[in-house]
């Protein structure tokens, strides 16, 4: 099983170097998704889906209990027009470090439907090197597709979401619940802005996080007394926020390479995706003899 894709992979210079990178991340996931930016491929998101989700050949925990994603918000606007959200936003501030805060972030929302209930969301943002290791950044660019539960009241939804999506990143599954839970469409000398809380699974268990779009890359001062008393009626501190930077700045270099150098052994290899430390610590943290099926 998943012999095409793992010879796909050794012979993928990108995808040799992406395990060796995971198998340095022991479970964090800011540290993954730099790995990701720096080296990931097609074939390495083919084998991660193959050997970890289609057959199994790696045993990950069973029955996670996912209830938390389903835990939804009561503040969260019924009645969200998501005509709202076309065009391009910018990620201006993030709650969750791990998922909220990489730099230069923008999303741009169009629909795919004539029914105006299904967007296509474009994400691109920047993963930095930290200076100690030279500096400089990775760009990615991806798309989500999302539903829009505001815009179908017969469809059953016990968390009152306002959108969601599912599909794979980086070769594993997600499902994730979006709440607007805030927002201005610039009346009354509040400058437009969303508010959205989320919350989601992977493998790796469960995460939420919140973020602010506005259509500047910094929220607006005007704005932010709004954003604020909306947070608070959530449960959240906006306080606790950290501003995203988004001047994008072209003083440091890019770093997408689409010819990375090998340098991992098939020995090496091997130790990197099922040792102590390697890709399956990143995926499930503590696999090892804890889960049983």
């Amino acid at each position: 099983k998943c012999g095409d894709q793992t010879k796909n992979l050794f012979s993928n210079p990108r995808g040799i170097k992406g395990v060796s990178c995971l198998g340095r991340c022991k479970g964090e996931q800011s540290c993954a998704t730099r790995c990701f930016a720096e080296f990931g491929s097609e074939d390495l998101d083919n084998w991660l889906s193959c050997t970890i989700e289609d057959y199994g050949c790696v045993k990950v925990p069973q029955n996670i209990d996912n209830s938390a994603e389903n835990v939804g918000y009561d503040t969260a606007i019924k009645k969200f027009d998501p005509s709202s959200l076309v065009g391009k936003w910018y990620k201006t501030d993030g709650l969750n470090p791990n998922y909220d805060l990489f730099d230069c972030q923008s999303n741009t929302f169009e629909f795919t439907d004539d029914n105006k209930q299904e967007l296509d969301m474009g994400i691109f943002f920047r993963v930095q090197r930290p200076e100690e290791y030279g500096g400089g950044f990775w760009e990615n660019s991806l798309t989500e597709h999302m539903v829009v539960d505001a815009k179908m009241p017969e469809v059953p939804n016990p968390t009152g979401r306002t959108m969601h999506t599912a599909g794979k990143m980086y070769g594993l599954k997600f499902s994730e619940n979006w709440y607007i839970i805030g927002e201005s469409d610039g009346d009354k000398d509040v400058p437009p802005f969303k508010l959205v809380a989320y919350k989601g699974h992977t493998l790796q268990g469960n995460y939420e996080g919140s973020f602010v779009y506005a259509k500047e890359p910094v929220l607006p001062s005007a704005a932010v007394p709004a954003v604020k008393e909306a947070a608070a009626k959530a449960g959240l501190n906006f306080d606790k926020f950290t501003r995203i930077e988004n001047t994008c700045p072209t003083t440091s270099k890019s770093l997408n390479d689409e010819s990375a150098g090998t340098g991992t052994s098939t020995t090496d290899w091997v130790d990197l995706v099922i040792g102590e430390g390697g890709v399956i610590d990143w995926v499930v943290p503590g696999w090892r003899g804890e889960y049983k099926n």
